[in-house]
């Protein structure tokens, strides 16, 4: 024979019932903010393609054209010595333009 027992505390089912929403509900709640934050967090932390980084500085060290290196005349980039495929009459031509 099932015999139901009343909570120790004294709480009727219902109260305890009402209880433990109430208890899940704030544990949801907490959750959720925590989790929001953490989000708020990391959302900072991306970079987004397209995003506008005019603010930020950049800083390069550029080198001027080496000894072994040449000005493409169609592209005009600069490349090793070793992409060359040809002199035009208007200047050097590198393997990718040719």
């Amino acid at each position: 024979m099932a015999t139901q027992h009343a909570p120790s505390s004294g709480l009727t089912d219902e109260q305890a019932s009402r209880q433990l929403i109430e208890r899940k509900e704030l544990f949801a709640a907490t959750q959720l903010s925590q989790i929001k934050e953490f989000e708020v967090e990391e959302a900072e932390n991306l970079e987004l393609p397209g995003a506008d980084a005019s603010d930020e500085g950049l800083s390069l060290d550029i080198l001027p054209k080496q000894l072994d290196e040449f000005t493409c005349a169609k592209c005009f980039l600069v490349h090793h010595r070793s992409q060359l495929d040809h002199d035009s009459s208007n200047g050097p031509v590198c393997t990718d333009c040719s």
